[in-house]
């Protein structure tokens, strides 16, 4: 579960920081107040762009966190800056950093509970991780990415991926 869970994530992370420093530019170039491309979302129900990266740093800390059979650390939503949200994606990168395979031990059978709105939720931490959390991750990530495409900031798919 480590090799399938912290390379990707630390991929991902380290992509969103990239994409972070690339909308900072475009806004600097375009004489662009960066609050609106923080603030802006790509539907009125949807949240704005630092909502969807604080929730890409959450869901990886979650995901690591609880395959290893540990309590999530939390992090404050406050970040209202480019600058701010590449500290908030570098805090979340060191977090998971932190765990060792060793930590992973056991991971795919342990029970993960979560508290929705719903109720009470139980899988495995192999469905939580596929069926739940990675996919999770991507969407927030994807609808962020999405958020600045749409904004004119000139990513690409490579940009995402994270692939150099």
């Amino acid at each position: 579960m480590y090799t399938v869970t912290l390379p990707p994530l630390t991929r991902s992370l380290t992509a969103l920081s990239g994409i972070m420093t690339k909308a900072e530019a475009h806004c600097e170039a375009n004489s662009i107040d960066p609050a609106v491309l923080i603030g802006d979302r790509l539907f009125a129900d949807m949240f704005p762009l630092s909502r969807q990266v604080q929730l890409t740093c959450d869901f990886s800390a979650r995901l690591v966190a609880r395959l290893c059979g540990q309590d999530p650390a939390s992090f404050a939503d406050v970040e209202t800056t480019f600058p701010e949200l590449r500290d908030r994606i570098a805090k979340a990168r060191d977090y998971i950093a932190g765990f060792t395979p060793a930590d992973f031990e056991g991971s795919e059978e342990r029970e993960i509970v979560l508290s929705l709105r719903g109720g009470e939720l139980r899988m495995s931490g192999q469905d939580y991780h596929g069926l739940f959390a990675l996919p999770q991750v991507y969407f927030h990530m994807t609808s962020a990415y999405n958020i600045l495409r749409h904004n004119g900031v000139p990513l690409g798919k490579m940009d995402f991926m994270g692939a150099r």
